[in-house]
């Protein structure tokens, strides 16, 4: 089954289609049945409530947010009563969006070079048709409002969340809409106040981390000043009844991280950015280290004092995936199992796998090796 949302990117996600990919399937001999879907809850209905036998190679044809929306395919094989089987359906993924982070990542773990537009689709094109199945990891992230969604490429707050979603007005220049995004912010570079805290994915990563000044639990902590935090939010957030696998790692919202966690001393933040997979977009290596099913969270933070130029050019040594490497002060590189980020402000944005998603308290927890991807 593919799905297609002809409206995705810069709406030539059909024509794409029926220019590469209906050929290659063709040849391949494989037999499929296109779905042209809309932006809304077309996708949901049909994951949620389709017989599991229907769903079985399922082939995803969009950019990485409809994969992800809330409720939206990957969720909705979780929120079905057989979620245990039906998340083991096989996933394949086409770029035809403007973002095509998964896609890239797949490509990326081929051992192929990055590539960029047709080419990509044309390399997805065929891992798809070689038809090989991996374990991915999945990240399930906790809202204040008690919401539980699951999350296959990332988590982000601060610059990133706000290139990504200020970005969407440049969304008829494909791709480039994010290098657009990144100058017009960065010529309003913000400072973005909250609490970060984290489980480190090792010990060695724990006593790297209070080496170079974070404070381990137990030690003083701010109480986050979001609205979010209320009794009203607790409330629902009991009432709140989840489908899919528990989350062992997080500590309840409203009460303080447990022994093992680390909790970052510096409060304000140029941006906050959860990765699970290699890519954050077509020409962004931003998470070089990371496989399908690692069991890790990639976090990394820049913190305030960052100056425009050196911002710039960590974005610039992404391309390359070098700017872990990169002797810059204020970005921080840890391997992580969970996090929790309690924002300051009142307003923001927060994003998960491109998405915009409700602001205040959330915490993550990554599940390895959850779902199944077509990976060739």
């Amino acid at each position: 089954m593919l799905l297609v949302n002809p409206q995705s990117g810069k709406g030539q996600a059909l024509a794409l289609y029926n220019g590469h990919i209906q050929r290659m399937l063709s040849e391949a001999q494989i037999p499929h049945t296109l779905l042209i879907t809309d932006a809304g809850l077309d996708a949901l209905r049909l994951i949620k409530w389709q017989p599991l036998v229907g769903l079985c190679s399922s082939l995803l044809g969009r950019g990485d947010g409809w994969m992800m929306r809330s409720g939206e395919v990957v969720n909705g094989l979780l929120e079905r009563e057989d979620w245990e089987q039906a998340i083991r359906t096989p996933l394949g993924i086409l770029p035809g969006g403007s973002g095509n982070a998964l896609a890239a990542s797949i490509h990326h773990y081929s051992g192929a070079p990055l590539v960029s537009s047709e080419e990509l689709l044309v390399s997805c094109g065929f891992i798809l048709c070689k038809g090989l199945v991996s374990r991915m990891d999945l990240v399930s992230v906790h809202l204040g409002s008690g919401q539980r969604i699951f999350s296959f490429l990332s988590l982000a707050w601060g610059f990133v969340a706000d290139v990504d979603v200020e970005s969407e007005k440049y969304r008829h220049v494909g791709a480039a809409r994010f290098t657009v995004g990144t100058l017009v912010r960065l010529a309003s570079l913000r400072v973005y106040r909250g609490q970060l805290s984290y489980l480190p994915a090792a010990a060695g990563d724990h006593r790297a981390t209070e080496e170079s000044g974070s404070v381990p639990n137990g030690a003083p902590k701010h109480t986050a000043h979001n609205s979010c935090n209320s009794n009203n939010a607790a409330k629902r957030r009991d009432s709140v009844v989840h489908t899919g696998p528990a989350d062992t790692l997080l500590p309840p919202a409203e009460g303080p991280v447990p022994g093992g966690w680390v909790v970052v001393p510096e409060e304000d933040f140029v941006l906050m950015l959860a990765m699970y997979q290699s890519c954050l977009a077509e020409d962004l290596l931003a998470a070089p280290g990371a496989t399908l099913e690692q069991g890790v969270i990639h976090l990394m933070y820049v913190k305030a004092g960052i100056s425009r130029a050196s911002l710039l050019k960590l974005f610039l040594a992404m391309e390359k995936g070098t700017h872990l490497a990169a002797s810059c002060p204020q970005l921080v590189y840890r391997r992580v199992q969970a996090l929790r980020l309690e924002p300051y402000a009142a307003k923001g944005l927060i994003t998960v796998d491109g998405e915009v998603v409700e602001y205040g308290p959330v915490q993550a927890q990554v599940h390895r090796g959850l779902a199944r991807m077509i990976t060739g």
